[in-house]
């Protein structure tokens, strides 16, 4: 998308958003957040449920994710079933 924010804004803050808009506020905000590296990380939003999916480099930013996922205004769940990339994990 052409119009993609890259950071995540208060003006997101929005408790009433439709689900695809609320996958894609968390995902941001997980980057913003964390700094976990999102590029192997799928969100799917239902009635204020997410779940993430895919994998991390590391164990540690499995919880990172899950934690600032669940404090995105609008969520009322997280379903976090991320694991760690084949070979990159460092402990």
């Amino acid at each position: 998308m052409s119009t993609e924010k890259t950071i995540y804004s208060h003006r997101d803050d929005d408790p009433h958003l439709t689900d695809d808009d609320l996958a894609e506020k968390v995902l941001r905000y997980i980057r913003y957040a964390t700094f976990v590296d999102t590029s192997g990380i799928s969100v799917m939003a239902l009635r204020g449920t997410v779940v993430l999916s895919g994998n991390v480099a590391e164990e540690a930013d499995i919880a990172s994710a899950g934690e600032a996922a669940a404090s995105v205004i609008g969520v009322s769940g997280v379903e976090n079933r991320l694991t760690v990339r084949p070979g990159d994990s460092t402990g």
